[in-house]
């Protein structure tokens, strides 16, 4: 499929399947779709059954979009893609907690010998 910019993302809370659909290139019964294949897209659903579509899940269907259009990824390929990189981030931030040295610590060492250096 061609590659094409899709439009900046707007500062709004909640996106109904069309303005979705349009912000991300990809038809309504196709999102309505993928809900059923990827599990981590859930939708808010509100009155008469509409759905409300969050920043991240936009970005989300964005992702998944690039994966099967761009990529030429299988929907098993783009889920599996999708649940190790998850997971890839989980490990990340598992090891960012458990860093005895806070980000403030650091920069305050580095400060410091920055400071010896220049004597």
């Amino acid at each position: 499929m061609e590659n094409f910019v899709l439009p900046p993302i707007p500062a709004k809370r909640y996106f109904t399947i069309g303005e979705v659909s349009d912000l991300c290139g990809v038809k309504p019964h196709v999102l309505r779709y993928w809900e059923q294949e990827f599990a981590q897209l859930k939708p808010v659903k509100r009155r008469g059954n509409r759905r409300y579509y969050q920043h991240h899940e936009v970005l989300l269907i964005r992702r998944i979009r690039e994966l099967l259009y761009e990529q030429g990824f299988t929907i098993n390929g783009a889920r599996n893609k999708l649940n190790n990189q998850a997971s890839h981030e989980d490990v990340v931030t598992e090891v960012r907690e458990q860093s005895p040295f806070s980000l403030l610590q650091i920069r305050n060492e580095l400060q410091s010998v920055l400071t010896l250096l220049k004597l």
